[in-house]
């Protein structure tokens, strides 16, 4: 099968990866790729953004398969231009993928399926902000209603930099606070049958000791050893499964990857937020433990016959990301800086370790940084212990001038 995925950051090259060693993939492209990705497909310049770009390409290529990786591409409807093309395509269509695209329309659809979140306001006037301002009160949590690559949700105990984010934002979600440690749990579906995967838990902030502004995501790890074991059970029963049961009685069902955003708070589980993608940086690590092919599982997304599929299987390993960024993100990062270490990374570090690309370009016989997060530093072991000195280890070979990452990415969960 000839596979194309579309994106070109870190989570692609990591479906990328897991595609590449699926012996059932006989050619593998990607649109438009990065310097990391041209290791293992061949990459296509191309706008992602443009469904009929995407779905001609596919249709030169001969794909079997197209995987749309990003959320911008699939809130703009290149899911829909591709399957109009008669090829099978991993990912949902415009409309249902407002259930990333808008924190309203998802908490709406949350709402007529009984799923469990937290209180929220949808606002639009100064007005309507300050009132759900002082009605949750401290710490504040605002959320842009679009989409906003990671960064458009304020969690603060100030009220004026609450409001400043509100009022900047247009059409604002304000919502109560959720306590509690925060998990992210994938479902692969077809819009009926709901598969989830393993659960990880990925790191927002972008310094140590979760202190620093919001960013896209500095690092994950799975498994997660203090979660409870009925807990995958439990959102398939009380999250997962309603909400596409929800989004295929409102006529707009949902195909592709199902991402909650989850806290376990004192009161239960509790949804932060849906993505309709695999999300950045936890992806590597689901993934990196992932045993079943992955191809096999995606088509039967796009063909709707996941109910036909057999179990997944896992690995027992710990996977442990950590992101390398760029200087000044997640601010306005500095870009074109030579990235060196990469090949000694594959000569020492290989198997178990491994870097993917995210904001990386070509530039001669060089690697430099295009991006804010530029890397994501992955490795495998026994336990998160290993799993961790493994990762770190591959990081402090990586060379990037001014570069940043966390040193406590999986540490609590590691000591625990």
């Amino acid at each position: 099968m000839k596979v194309l995925v579309i994106g070109g950051g870190a989570r692609e090259h990591a479906l990328c990866r897991s595609l590449s060693l699926d012996p059932d993939v006989t050619a593998l492209h990607c649109a438009p790729g990065n310097a990391g990705i041209a290791e293992v497909a061949e990459l296509h310049p191309v706008d992602q953004l443009d469904g009929a770009a995407v779905a001609e390409l596919a249709t030169r290529l001969e794909a079997g398969l197209v995987v749309v990786g990003p959320e911008a591409p699939l809130v703009a409807g290149v899911a829909d231009a591709v399957r109009a093309a008669g090829i099978p395509c991993f990912g949902p269509s415009k409309e249902a993928a407002q259930l990333e695209g808008s924190k309203a329309f998802a908490k709406d659809v949350m709402a007529g399926a009984g799923v469990p979140t937290a209180r929220a306001y949808v606002c639009t006037t100064p007005e309507e902000i300050d009132e759900a301002l002082d009605a949750f009160g401290a710490p504040y949590v605002v959320k842009d209603d679009g989409l906003a690559a990671g960064k458009g949700v304020v969690v603060t105990e100030d009220l004026a930099a609450a409001r400043e984010h509100a009022l900047a934002c247009g059409r604002v979600v304000i919502e109560e606070f959720l306590d509690g440690p925060e998990v992210s749990l994938f479902a692969v579906t077809d819009g009926t049958t709901v598969v989830p995967l393993r659960p990880a838990q990925d790191f927002k902030r972008a310094l140590d000791g979760d202190e620093g502004p919001n960013t896209g995501g500095m690092g994950a790890y799975s498994p997660l050893p203090w979660a409870d074991p009925k807990l995958v059970d439990e959102v398939l029963q009380t999250v997962l499964q309603p909400t596409v049961d929800e989004l295929r009685r409102r006529g707009t069902p949902f195909s592709g990857l199902l991402y909650a955003g989850l806290a376990i708070t004192s009161r239960g589980v509790r949804v932060i937020e849906f993505n309709a993608r695999f999300g950045d940086p936890e992806t590597q690590v689901v993934l990196a433990r992932l045993k079943t092919p992955l191809a096999g599982v995606l088509l039967a997304s796009a063909n709707g016959t996941l109910d036909t599929l057999p179990p997944l299987h896992w690995r027992d390993d710990a996977a442990v990301t950590v992101v390398v960024a760029s200087h000044n993100y997640p601010g306005t990062p500095r870009t074109g800086d030579a990235i060196e270490g990469l090949d000694e990374v594959a000569a020492e570090d290989a198997p178990h370790a491994y870097v993917l690309h995210a904001g990386t370009r070509q530039d001669g016989d060089t690697v430099v940084s295009a991006g804010g997060r530029v890397l994501s530093v992955t490795a495998t072991g026994k336990d998160l212990s290993e799993a961790r000195e493994r990762a770190y280890r591959a990081v402090a070979r990586v060379r990037l001038a001014g570069s940043q990452h966390r040193t406590d990415i999986a540490r609590s969960a590691a000591e625990a």
